[in-house]
């Protein structure tokens, strides 16, 4: 049965500001970024934070979490995922840039982010020149 959360209450309002507070210093002490991507960022603080309240861990929110048999009133997750997680810490940030998650990276990553986000929006400039121009004429 999936819990219930009232995402409005002062309760999550206060946990999701300790969530935002807790993945700052997440970077601060790995010497990671987040990522370019400020919505996905913005989603995986939410689930932290929900997870965080119903669960009492701040599981990652990208994988199930579910009641551990072998401890009743106890949760677990997919790889005990909890954040940071190691799998982000040891394989996939040293490995790809970037977590499972997408919110935290190196900073090498997020600069090259941010370069293809340039080289896009440059590119979309210039088709939308190209079709301005074709329809005047």
């Amino acid at each position: 049965m999936m819990m219930q959360l009232d995402m409005n209450s002062p309760e999550f309002k206060a946990e999701l500001e300790k969530t935002r507070k807790f993945t700052d210093k997440v970077c601060e002490s790995q010497g990671w970024v987040y990522s370019a991507n400020e919505d996905v960022n913005e989603g995986v603080i939410l689930g932290l934070a929900r997870h965080k309240a119903l669960y009492g861990k701040r599981f990652c929110p990208c994988f199930m979490v579910e009641e551990d048999p072998a401890k009743p009133g106890k949760f677990k997750s997919t790889d005990d995922r909890i954040c940071p997680c190691k799998p982000a810490i040891e394989k996939e940030i040293p490995e790809n840039g970037i977590c499972h998650c997408q919110i935290f990276c190196t900073p090498e990553y997020k600069e090259n982010q941010l370069k293809e986000i340039e080289a896009k929006e440059k590119a979309k400039a210039e088709l939308e020149n190209v079709e301005k121009s074709e329809a005047v004429q």
